[in-house]
């Protein structure tokens, strides 16, 4: 499982609207739709209404890289443009689980 962590930023709480306008332009349900995403959601920070968190979910890179070459990534782009948002991303692969790892995280 691949985990994507997106930090949209903004001035004017223009990343919630970036947000709010993904959710009621149905991009988001269309994405969420897509094979082998497993997660895709937004989360307000309690402290700072300047930047909003995307957590995004997919099974594995082949999901993610067929998301990043259909046309929604498109209009993804169009709306951070438009709300003049910048972003900071982090990625996090999920590894194997075996028996040594269970052991080492006990301890």
């Amino acid at each position: 499982m691949i985990t994507i962590n997106i930090r949209y930023y903004g001035e004017n709480n223009s990343a919630k609207k970036f947000a709010d306008e993904m959710i009621s332009t149905g991009i988001v349900d269309e994405i969420r739709k897509e094979k082998g995403n497993l997660k895709y959601e937004y989360f307000l920070p309690m402290d700072n209404s300047n930047y909003i968190l995307l957590i995004d979910c997919w099974e594995n890179q082949e999901a993610l890289d067929k998301h990043h070459n259909l046309p929604v990534m498109q209009k993804i782009i169009q709306l951070r443009e438009k709300y003049n948002l910048r972003m900071e991303v982090e990625k996090f692969i999920q590894i194997e689980n075996s028996e040594n790892d269970k052991k080492f995280i006990k301890k």
